[in-house]
């Protein structure tokens, strides 16, 4: 039988559209920052797909700044400026805030001083959608964007960043998105790209598969796919809590990502449960991704006053557009198999101390 890809919040299958449009795209043989035809053709269509991005991020009249993905626009425009935030923002965030801002046991964050403090849109392992205050300096949209709808213009902030990859365009491509105006230090310097924010030969293929799906990604939000995948998601969820009284899932008091669901179980490890579930064929995540491989609570459940102990005990299912209900029901199916297994030799172990 099939495999079944369940972390599009880790990365994202390639979609027919990015494909499409980086193969056009190798046939552009000119350097954007070159004045002859060809980097003039280069140059056109870039700044075409720029458009495009900014459309859809609703952030008309703003600039937006390609870089090789979240993490580095992250690291563009948070650098040395010691804003706070809170511990559910993810690692990119972390490695440069002072994560002292509370969350409260649903994992909504409250932020005193906007215009000092860097809170995310979505998160990546919850799911869980923040409430933006006016104002805010820093916001992490990257879980957000193409899941649900979003307008930079109407949410009060003055950057944020996205990655292709998470909506199905190309890894190593992702972009800023500053206010006009706001003053961005350039980390890489050279020759001056990027209005001399971002240096280096802009990755034109990527560029132009990242437009694509960002124009695609908003007309499946107008199709109304955010009401299929949480429908999805919302099965799963009845189906696991109807069979067992033990889990519990993380943010679900709050608003969510459509398609994110946090799975914890008391005492059974969740890197255990990612590999029973790669044996059965599925592929789901302990976290994200980017702290792969490291076996530690997640500081996104502990800012929720989840016990450490605890806190590894979750697993995160994310679905996506080409996600089929019966996709999600095999994984119920073989998740409350692996389940059962675990409590019988819990069951076991507990009797066999009583003797």
């Amino acid at each position: 039988m099939s495999r079944v890809y369940l972390d599009w919040n880790a990365t994202t299958p390639l979609r027919a559209e990015a494909r499409e449009a980086m193969l056009a795209a190798m046939e552009l043989v000119g350097n954007p920052s070159s004045v002859h035809a060809e980097g003039r053709a280069a140059k056109s269509a870039m700044e075409r797909a720029r458009e495009d991005i900014a459309a859809a991020l609703g952030a008309e009249g703003a600039d937006v700044i390609f870089t090789s993905g979240a993490t580095e626009a992250a690291a563009l425009v948070l650098q040395d400026r010691g804003l706070a935030c809170s511990p559910v923002e993810h690692p990119a965030v972390l490695a440069w805030c002072d994560p002292f801002l509370p969350a409260d046991a649903a994992g909504c964050v409250t932020v005193p001083d906007p215009g000092r403090s860097v809170l995310q849109l979505a998160n990546s392992e919850t799911g869980v959608i923040q409430d933006l205050p006016k104002g805010l300096a820093v916001s992490d949209l990257t879980q957000a964007f193409g899941k649900i709808p979003l307008a930079f213009n109407w949410l009060g902030i003055e950057a944020g960043f996205v990655s292709a990859h998470k909506l199905g365009g190309p890894r190593g491509i992702g972009a800023l998105v500053v206010r006009r105006g706001t003053e961005v230090a350039a980390r890489i310097r050279g020759g001056g790209q990027e209005q001399g924010r971002r240096a280096g030969t802009e990755n034109l293929i990527g560029i132009m598969g990242f437009a694509a799906v960002a124009k695609a990604a908003q007309n499946d939000l107008d199709q109304g796919i955010g009401e299929k995948v949480s429908q999805l998601r919302d099965s799963l969820m009845a189906a696991l809590e109807s069979q067992t009284e033990m889990v519990t899932f993380p943010g679900r008091e709050a608003r969510r990502l459509p398609n994110t669901l946090s799975i914890l179980t008391p005492g059974w490890r969740g890197e255990t449960q990612v590999m029973q579930m790669d044996l059965a064929g599925f592929a789901v995540s302990a976290g994200s991704a980017c702290s792969s491989g490291k076996v530690r609570p997640s500081s996104v459940l502990t800012a929720m006053g989840i016990a450490p102990e605890l806190a590894g005990d979750a697993i995160r299912v994310s679905i996506g557009p080409a996600t089929e209900p019966r996709d999600v029901m095999r994984f119920a199916d073989a998740w409350l198999a692996a389940h059962g297994r675990w409590r019988q030799r819990n069951d076991w172990r507990a009797t066999a101390g009583r003797v």
